[in-house]
């Protein structure tokens, strides 16, 4: 994986990006308002880390006695461990959430307790994903080994027909992944394809930041929580794995639909070394949103819904995703570019259930 040599046209509708960007700039400096949080955002935050710890608090202090309520309570983390990914830590990763570096770099980390590691979100989704999306060998996002087909580039294997099926349940289990082989296995990939060595940081250092991080995960979330919680262990137990197969079906049902669904596009990794759209063009037929109607569902996963515009300015912090999307959209329909939107949220889901059978069943399949 060579990404140093993957390069855009700056030849072919050229014109789209800085158009909308002026637009965009336009729109910030005539409202007199920032890019980055608002007071609806801090509201959030506040609101999402509660949703979070506040579960956590009560059931280190045993106020519930009921195992039901135990649960209940560890299903309201899993919950707010999804709010707290997408409304926070992935706007202050990408250095939307504030103009501070410091306090972006902070409320980033918070991944850290969400049992995954900065550093390799900062590689796999800021730098493969947000520069290569649906380029395969490059995305590691629509790349799950032999597991799934996630693009019509990827060779179809047999029980890739039953993918439709057993995704979901296997969706769940994302997090669980993430806090136990996944940084690993991903941060040794990184190493062996020279991705570190090409960002010149140290796999022993990185490697040995890892096993810290991991350490204080498991000490808050599974060792502390053994200790001191009153309900049988296996009630513990059961709860932690609650709380991460909530989180994880949370993200990838907000991910997926977003770009593996029919009217999205994938290329193969260009032989040439550049790819033939201008990389503004390539993020707006590669990506889809989904119910940007549904201002509740928007509030709750970080505006991920609006993911063209997250795309196309992932600096810009989520809360001013809604009101720029008309922006984007009226400039796409001038450059006779697509605007994939999906209206509802059940719709996007079906989408994308519909884009893994045909990519379990058929070699290639017809975008529409």
């Amino acid at each position: 994986m060579d990404f140093k040599h993957i390069k855009f046209s700056r030849e072919v509708n050229a014109d789209f990006i800085n158009t909308l960007r002026k637009r965009v700039n336009a729109y910030f400096k005539e409202n007199q308002i920032s890019r980055h949080a608002n007071t609806e955002m801090i509201v959030k935050t506040f609101f999402m880390f509660a949703l979070y710890f506040v579960p956590y608090i009560l059931l280190m202090f045993n106020v519930f006695d009921s195992i039901w309520i135990v649960l209940s309570m560890w299903f309201l983390m899993g919950i707010g461990m999804s709010g707290v990914g997408t409304s926070i830590m992935h706007d202050a990763i990408h250095g939307a959430y504030s103009k501070n570096k410091f306090v972006n770099k902070l409320l980033g980390r918070s991944i850290i307790l969400l049992g995954g590691y900065h550093y390799n979100w900062e590689l796999q989704h800021n730098v493969l994903h947000h520069s290569y999306t649906n380029i395969h060998g490059m995305d590691e996002d629509i790349d799950s080994g032999k597991l799934f087909r996630f693009s019509p580039t990827q060779k179809r294997l047999k029980h890739h027909r039953l993918q439709h099926l057993y995704s979901w349940p296997l969706y769940a289990l994302m997090t669980l992944e993430w806090m136990t082989t996944k940084d690993f296995r991903q941060l040794t990939r990184y190493h062996r394809n020279g991705l570190l060595k090409s960002l010149h940081k140290s796999y022993t250092g990185l490697m040995a930041q890892l096993i810290a991080l991991k350490a204080l995960y498991y000490g808050l979330f599974i060792i502390l929580p053994l200790i001191f919680m009153q309900a049988p262990w296996y009630i513990t137990i059961a709860g932690i794995v609650l709380m991460h197969l909530v989180c994880g079906f949370a993200l990838a049902v907000i991910f997926q639909p977003a770009h593996v669904v029919p009217e999205t596009q994938f290329i193969e990794q260009p032989q040439t070394g550049t790819v033939e759209n201008n990389w503004a063009v390539h993020q707006i037929q590669t990506t889809t949103n989904f119910a940007p109607k549904n201002r509740i569902l928007n509030w709750f996963i970080g505006g991920l819904n609006f993911q063209i515009e997250h795309h196309l300015f992932p600096n810009i912090c989520h809360v001013h995703y809604r009101k720029i999307s008309a922006i984007v959209k009226k400039t796409a329909k001038e450059f006779d570019l697509p605007y994939h939107c999906a209206k509802t949220f059940r719709r996007a889901v079906i989408n994308h259930g519909k884009m893994l059978y045909h990519l379990g069943t058929k070699d290639i399949y017809p975008a529409v």
